[in-house]
């Protein structure tokens, strides 16, 4: 076969071109493309890294405002159940006030109205008291013909009522 006897004459040149091939690759891409590209990956790398720091940082920077708002947040609510609390107290102890008078004013108005009762049921007792006296003078006039003085009747229509 031919091209395995060319092989011999041809062997020399092409493992020298393969070399000189072989060795300019290596320096264009070995010496000058793949630092340039690590140089951006190592970049990109610290980049990365710079910004999940930051994130980091800014992750715990918002917790720990987070936790001061909440502090606050939790003051302001006790603050404001305090002033609820005695918002409360001061309408308790206002109505409480105008429930007391009001209390007052009514006792007063029912005691002036029991001593009307009272006066007025002494009245009327002393009216019936009277009536019934000057009834039993009659009925005594009249059925046994004798006068009876008005306090002998009085007397007597006073312990009818006692024991009645």
């Amino acid at each position: 076969m031919p091209q395995i006897e060319q092989l011999a004459a041809t062997y020399s040149s092409q493992i020298f071109w393969l070399l000189v091939i072989f060795g300019l690759v290596f320096f264009v891409i070995g010496r000058g493309m793949v630092p340039k590209v690590m140089d951006t990956v190592a970049q990109r790398d610290k980049q990365i890294s710079d910004d999940l720091a930051a994130a980091e940082a800014a992750r715990a920077d918002a917790d720990k405002r987070e936790e001061e708002w909440r502090q606050r947040e939790n003051e302001n609510r006790a603050q404001a159940q305090a002033v609820i609390a005695d918002a409360k107290a001061q309408a308790a102890s206002k109505t409480e006030s105008k429930l007391a008078s009001a209390q007052e004013r009514v006792d007063a108005r029912l005691a002036e109205a029991e001593a009307r009762i009272n006066a007025a049921r002494d009245e009327a007792a002393n009216e019936i008291q009277s009536v019934a006296s000057e009834a039993a003078q009659d009925i005594v006039a009249r059925l046994a013909g004798m006068n009876v003085a008005k306090q002998s009747a009085t007397a007597a229509v006073k312990k009818a009522l006692i024991n009645g």
